[in-house]
């Protein structure tokens, strides 16, 4: 399984009457995801990651971004309390893939 770790800066997006916090992968980080990428694609071009962000992991989709020409991850909401973090405030991130 690959693994990659970077600090990424927390970011909100607001629309169709939700707020989501995302972090933006290096693009290295999202170069390498993509080279990996093979066989049948999931919706919208997710890819299953397990993230770590202090002492919390979950399992959660990460998406392609053609805006930001990387992959954004969502930071749930559960996640950001428990490691307290903040928007605007880099944070160290763990993701590894997942096999589909």
């Amino acid at each position: 399984m690959a693994e990659y770790e970077f600090d990424a800066e927390p970011w909100r997006w607001a629309g169709n009457g939700a707020q989501w916090v995302f972090v933006t992968t290096p693009d290295d980080v999202a170069d390498e995801v993509e080279s990996l990428q093979t066989g049948a694609g999931r919706g919208f071009g997710a890819v299953k990651v397990r993230v770590t962000v202090g002492s919390t992991t979950w399992d959660t989709s990460m998406f392609p971004s053609r805006e930001h020409r990387a992959y954004i991850l969502p930071l749930k909401a559960a996640a950001r309390a428990a490691a307290r973090i903040e928007v605007g405030t880099p944070v160290r991130v763990r993701i590894t893939l997942i096999a589909a």
